[in-house]
C-alpha cells in the first residue's frame, strides 16, 4: 500500500505530540512492506528544533514552505496512492482536502485531537483543519479517542466510517536503558505546558514536590512560562529528543502523565507517554480518565491519582513494589500497544473502507 500523509509535523518533536506518534507508525508501515510520503509544512519553530531529516528507506519526507509551490508534487504522490490522509492540525488540510477529491485515492482523515475537535465544534469555534462539510467527504475517519467521541463525529461532522487508532510506541526505542544521572527524580514528567493541565499538575507535581524538599522533581517540555510555579528541588529540561526519552524514564523512580482537560472529559484517549514510559520500564502515576482500565489494570499495572495525598502516596511505595508495577506495565504494552500493532490496525481499517460493498 502507498500512503500519503498530509500531517503537522514528523520532523520535529518540540512542543507537538504528533512526531513520536507519526515516527513509530510509520517506521512500522515501512516494515510491512508499504510506503509512505509524509508532507510536512517548513515552518521556523520546528526547523529550529529539528531532530529527524528523513524517514526510513521506503518512505519519503517533503518539507515545504508554501502550499502552491508544493502543489504539483502533492498531486503526483496522491495520483500513485491507494490512500491519502489529512490530519487535525495540518495547516494546509483545507487545500490538501480539495486535492484528495479530485484523486483516486481512499480520502481519509486522521483526528490525532479528536477530543479537542469536538469541544471547539460545540463552542462554536472555527476549527482551521475541518471544511464547511466537516468530515462527510472523507471516507474514512480515524480517531486517537474512542468511546462516545466516536458517535460524535459521526452524529455533529458527518463521518461515515469511524475507527479508533490509539496511541502506540516503538519498543526499539523505548525500552529500559541505562539511567542519566543529570534526570534523576523521585518523579518526573515529560509535556509542553498546557493551561488547561496546570491545575492537575500542580496538584499531583509541584505541590509533592513543594512537601518533599529533599526529594529531586524534574520536568521535560516546552513553552514553560516564566511564573510556573518551580521550587528550588524541580529541575528543568526545555527540550527532550525522543532518542533520550528512555534515559529519562530510567531515572525516574516514577514518573507522571497529566492529561489534558478536553482528553480527560471525553476519555478513552491514552497519551502516547503512557505507552512510552510503560515499554521504558518506568513505573507510571496518573490521573483518571473513563476508559483508562480498558488500556492499563490500575493498581496493578499503573498507579491513579486523583489529588496530592494519592500522589504522595505513590511516591512513598517501596522499589520492590514499583518495579513489579513497571514490569507489568511493559508486558502489557509489548503484548497490546504497539508502533506494530497499530499500523496493521490501520491499514485493515483503510482496506476495509476500500472493499466493495458486500465483500
Amino acid at each position: 500500500m502507498r500512503l500519503v500523509i498530509f500531517g503537522l509535523a514528523v520532523s520535529s518533536s518540540w512542543g507537538n505530540g504528533h512526531a513520536a506518534l507519526w515516527r513509530a507508525l510509520i517506521t512500522a508501515l515501512l516494515a510491512d512492506g508499504h510506503r509512505v510520503t509524509f508532507f510536512e509544512r517548513d515552518v521556523p519553530y520546528y526547523a529550529e528544533n529539528r531532530d529527524l531529516h528523513a524517514l526510513p528507506e521506503g518512505g519519503e519526507l517533503v518539507l515545504y514552505r508554501d502550499w502552491s509551490e508544493v502543489l504539483p508534487r502533492a498531486r503526483r504522490a496522491l495520483a500513485e496512492a491507494d490512500c491519502g490522509m489529512v490530519t487535525s492540525y495540518c495547516p494546509d488540510a483545507p487545500g490538501a482536502a480539495a486535492l484528495l477529491e479530485d484523486g483516486r485515492a481512499l480520502r481519509c482523515f486522521y483526528d490525532l485531537d479528536t477530543p479537542v475537535t469536538l469541544a471547539r465544534v460545540a463552542a462554536g469555534e472555527a476549527v482551521d483543519y475541518l471544511g464547511p462539510q466537516g468530515f462527510a467527504n472523507y471516507d474514512l475517519v480515524l480517531s486517537y479517542t474512542g468511546g462516545e467521541a466516536l458517535a460524535a463525529l459521526r452524529d455533529r461532522l458527518g463521518a461515515r466510517r469511524v475507527v479508533p487508532i490509539y496511541g502506540s510506541v516503538d519498543p526499539a526505542l523505548h525500552a529500559p536503558a541505562a539511567p542519566a544521572d543529570r534526570f534523576r527524580a523521585a518523579l518526573s514528567y515529560i509535556g509542553t505546558y498546557a493551561a488547561d493541565r496546570q491545575a492537575m499538575l500542580e496538584r499531583l507535581f509541584v505541590q509533592p514536590a513543594r512537601l518533599r524538599p529533599e526529594a529531586r522533581f524534574v520536568i521535560a517540555g516546552a513553552q514553560y512560562p516564566q511564573d510556573f510555579p518551580w521550587t528550588a528541588n524541580t529541575f528543568f529540561v526545555r527540550h527532550l529528543p525522543p532518542a533520550e526519552h528512555a534515559a529519562f524514564y530510567a531515572a525516574s523512580r516514577l514518573t507522571l502523565n497529566v492529561t489534558r482537560e478536553a482528553m480527560a472529559r471525553s476519555g478513552w484517549c491514552p497519551s502516547g507517554r503512557l505507552f512510552e514510559a510503560a515499554a521504558s520500564g518506568a513505573p507510571i502515576l496518573t490521573d483518571w480518565w473513563d476508559g483508562l482500565d480498558a488500556f492499563f489494570e490500575p493498581g496493578r499495572e499503573i498507579l491513579v491519582a486523583h489529588d496530592t495525598d494519592d500522589a504522595l502516596a505513590a511516591i512513598d511505595r517501596g522499589d520492590e513494589e514499583l518495579a513489579a508495577l513497571a514490569r507489568r506495565a511493559r508486558e502489557r504494552v509489548l503484548a497490546e500497544h504497539t508502533a506494530a500493532r497499530r499500523a496493521r490496525e490501520m491499514v485493515a481499517a483503510i482496506e476495509s473502507a476500500t472493499a466493495p460493498a458486500g465483500a
